[in-house]
This record gives structure tokens, sequence and C-alpha cells, in this order.
């Protein structure tokens, strides 16, 4: 007997049957063979039938225009529709929501349906691209952002000279108030194309820089380094996040995922004018990631 939350899934296609649908690891289902029901199902080893397809549910996904948190609660259902999201859906959604950034971090020349691999899964992607992580430190929760947007000219802020040839993805900062300070947090995040071959990872792995006992990496779990304490943080990450000079952290992790916090200065009405940075290489990146 189906689960509800299997069963509601299931029905989202309203052309599939829910109890026809449930495929053994055969691909026939559940009355199929010696017993009496309707066609004749063809057992054929590996694949899923109805709406356990994989292009079924990218049909169903893209009729949701790619609803992240709909994904998360289906990738839940069961350990089938994890595989299945794992292995193709949350591609499909990265491509679908930030195809430039997306073809960049691969290595392909544009966005298509199986772009290359990526440094740590296509989970975590999905989950960078959407979710701000909060600031421990300041007390300030992960949550959804609603918009975010990620740039490469932003990236290029956060690189010392001796590792100016990566290229890296980093969204503006999710502002958030902290009871009883005078500076808004604000939470950032980003990603590195190929950081296993990055200059950033060889002068971490040349200096012997330590890796933190106690931060993991919010999308991979992964073990991470400290930007500020390798000396890797540049003066120019605190312009262009608008943040207080010596007020700011990050760090990396082993797959190539940025996160961290900064305190953020509170501007002059001429400073709101004419103090935030405008490169045209913006235009080359994609438009804000909406929820």
């Amino acid at each position: 007997m189906l689960a509800d939350g299997e069963r509601s899934v299931r029905l989202l296609c309203g052309n599939v049957d829910a109890d026809a649908a449930v495929a053994g690891p055969w691909g026939g289902g559940e009355g199929d063979g010696g017993g009496g029901g309707g066609g004749i199902a063809v057992p054929i080893r590996g694949v899923n039938a109805g709406i356990m397809d994989e292009q079924v549910l990218s049909l169903v996904f893209r009729a949701l225009n790619w609803d992240p948190q709909a994904l998360c609660v289906v990738a839940r259902v069961s350990r089938r529709l994890r595989a299945v999201a794992e292995r193709v859906l949350w591609r499909e959604l990265c491509v679908s929501r930030a195809p430039r950034m997306v073809a960049a971090l691969s290595g392909t020349n544009e966005a298509v349906a199986r772009p290359g691999r990526i440094g740590g899964g296509w989970p975590a992607l999905a989950k960078l691209l959407f979710f701000c992580c909060g600031a421990a430190g300041a007390a300030v929760p992960g949550h959804f952002a609603p918009v975010s947007r990620f740039s490469k000219t932003s990236g290029r802020s956060f690189l010392s000279r001796r590792c100016a040839g990566d290229l890296l993805y980093v969204s503006d900062p999710c502002e958030h108030a902290v009871a009883g300070a005078a500076d808004d947090v604000g939470a950032y995040r980003g990603v590195f194309r190929g950081f296993m071959r990055s200059l950033t990872r060889a002068f971490l792995v040349a200096h012997r820089a330590p890796l933190e006992p106690r931060v993991r990496c919010p999308y991979c779990g992964a073990r991470v380094w400290s930007m500020t304490a390798a000396g890797l943080a540049p003066r120019s990450a605190c312009r262009r996040l608008g943040a207080n000079e010596g007020r700011l952290q990050y760090f990396v992790c082993v797959s190539g995922h940025l996160h961290g916090s900064c305190w953020l200065a509170r501007l002059s009405s001429s400073e709101g004018e004419h103090g935030a940075d405008s490169d045209s290489d913006d235009k080359e990146d994609d438009g804000p990631v909406k929820l």
C-alpha cells in the first residue's frame, strides 16, 4: 500500500493511476504477472515506470517551474525518488534557473541538457542557489532566499592577486537585522569552477593551511578552510560587499563552495548614489535567481 506522501506525488500526473504506477525493481506494477490484472507488462530491469520515470518527473517539475521547495519534498518521499532527484532533477533545476552560471561552472559553451560535472554535486549547487546559510556568529539562521544574484565580477573581488586566474561566482549579501546591533549582517555564498585545479586550492595546500575543526560547509557538509586565516581575503571583498573593514570572514570547502558573513557599513546618501561598483561584465551573468 502506498504511503500518503508518495501517492500524492504520483498523482501529480493526471493520466497516471497511482496504484498502477507502483513499479517493482523489474519495472512491472504490483498486479503484473500471475494474478489476472490488466495488460501484460514486460519486465525491464532497472527501468522505472509511470511517475517514477525520469522523463515524466522532469515534465512534472517543468510544469511547476522547477520549484525547489516542492523538489525538496519529493526527494524525501522515498529512496527511489531521492535517487532520481540526485541523478537528474537537481541538475535540470540548476540549468533552468541559472543557465549561464551552470555553463561556466561545468565548462560547456552553452547550457545544454547534460552539462559536465559540478564540484560537490548538483544537489549542493541547487541548495547554494536558493538557500542562505545565515551567520552563526550573529545567531542568524539559514533560510530560503526569495531572490539571489550571483556574479563572477563579485567573485573576482574575493580572489587575491595570486589567485586571479580562478573563476568564482559570489552572491550579493543577504541582509539581516540583528537585535541590539547597530549594523546589519550580510550573509553570502559562492562556488568555484574546477576547484580541484584552482590556484586557490593549490595555495592552500602548498602552504599547509589547516582545515577548520568546528566549521563545515552548509551545502555539502565537507571540511573548510578559513580564507581570512589563510591570508586570502583581499580588501576588495569588503569594498564589493559594502562591509566594514576587518569585519568580514568567509570559508571555502574542499569541494569549492564558499560561504561567509560580514557586518555591513551604513552608507550616506552620496555614497549610496556613487559608491556602488558597476562592471560591464555583470551583463554576462544570469539575472536574479528567484525562489
